[in-house]
């Protein structure tokens, strides 16, 4: 579809220059428009959305409304412009549109003088991104999880993951559990260690929370400037959770000595000092609104997205590499066993971990 037309049907004007195609997501197809109104420049972000990866985006679209508006009503008058994203309305009052053919389409301002980083080499700029999804907590802290479509069902539910794994193994299709057997045996004896949060939840320890469920580092926007955060960004896996879910990711992800698929597992570890920045900054967010079971149970999440994420890996290796996008043919197993090292020195230091988290929580 042309794209004047769907700047039209989202009531864009002034003087339109020029569009750039970006490359910075893998799902949807993202454009950022210029235009020119009263002698200043003013860009959008119009999104076509894959609808073959999100069966139902209308209940994304449902979530983020919900989520945003709640975010702008606490922001302070000061941050309300750059503090949320604003999405735009088309003509029939929807925050999307759906064209003739099908497709699925949204906008939202862009927020100037914004960057994003794709690592946290410097702790203060991981503490400040612990800050930034720590906030992104607090602020949905009374929001009503349950309200919220849940977008991938049992994204987090380790007991489901576990129980396709060891079904896998059992049918062997692609004949590679020979060759796997140690990775195998770590994830077996960790078992209760992986699926322990989901158990906390069914017992009614845990409660449910608005979660990100994506929190890598270039979902914040900095300032360019001043590296203030500004928002969180892509909220299209906003849905009902655990804190620990996004505290563990963030930590997976951010605090790896090494790329999460370094085929040198020497290589792998938990960083403390980028742990001790990212806590600090997002238990000291989050711990008046958490109770103390969430709190304690943060560094847990750590290790439990880690051992989470080898279950998946493995679970695509020995399925014959069907879901995970590939480098090369053995990328799953090396990811695999990258997550398991990072998982095994995890646990070595799960004491510190939870010292730390303590330190800040009082």
């Amino acid at each position: 579809m042309d794209l004047t037309e769907i700047y039209k049907i989202f009531g864009l004007t002034g003087e339109y220059t020029g569009y750039n195609v970006l490359k910075n997501g893998n799902i949807n197809k993202t454009y950022k428009a210029d235009f020119k109104e009263n002698g200043k420049n003013k860009s959008y972000i119009i999104q076509n959305i894959n609808t073959y990866v999100f069966k139902k985006p209308e209940y994304i679209m449902e979530n983020i409304d919900g989520v945003t508006k709640h975010i702008y009503g606490k922001l302070p008058d000061d941050k309300k412009e750059r503090g949320v994203l604003h999405y735009l309305n088309a003509v029939d009052g929807k925050n999307y549109y759906v064209d003739k053919n099908g497709g699925f389409w949204r906008g939202y301002g862009f927020v100037d003088n914004s960057v994003t980083y794709d690592s946290f080499d410097d702790p203060a700029l991981f503490e400040a991104a612990g800050e930034a999804f720590g906030e992104f907590q607090l602020l949905l802290s009374d929001y009503d999880a349950s309200t919220l479509h849940e977008i991938i069902p049992g994204f987090h539910n380790t007991k489901s993951r576990y129980k396709k794994l060891f079904e896998t193994i059992e049918k062997d299709p692609a004949g590679r559990v020979g060759s796997v057997m140690p990775e195998i045996e770590f994830l077996k004896e960790n078992r209760s260690l992986g699926e322990a949060l989901v158990d906390m939840l069914e017992d009614g320890e845990l409660p449910l929370r608005v979660t990100h469920n994506d929190t890598k580092g270039n979902n914040i926007l900095f300032d360019k400037d001043t590296n203030e955060t500004l928002a969180v960004i892509d909220l299209d896996t906003v849905m009902p959770g655990l804190v620990a879910y996004d505290f563990g990711d963030a930590i997976r992800f951010g605090a790896n000595f090494s790329d999460e698929d370094e085929p040198d597992i020497s290589k792998t570890g938990l960083d403390l000092k980028k742990y001790e920045a990212f806590t600090k900054g997002f238990v000291g967010k989050i711990k008046d609104s958490a109770t103390k079971k969430e709190l304690e149970t943060l560094s847990l999440g750590a290790i439990v997205m880690t051992i989470e994420l080898a279950v998946r890996f493995l679970h695509d290796y020995i399925d014959g590499d069907k879901y995970f996008k590939l480098n090369y043919p053995e990328h799953n197993i090396v990811r695999t066993r990258c997550q398991i090292a990072l998982a095994k020195d995890m646990i070595k230091k799960r004491g510190e971990m939870d010292r730390i988290v303590k330190k800040y929580a009082n």
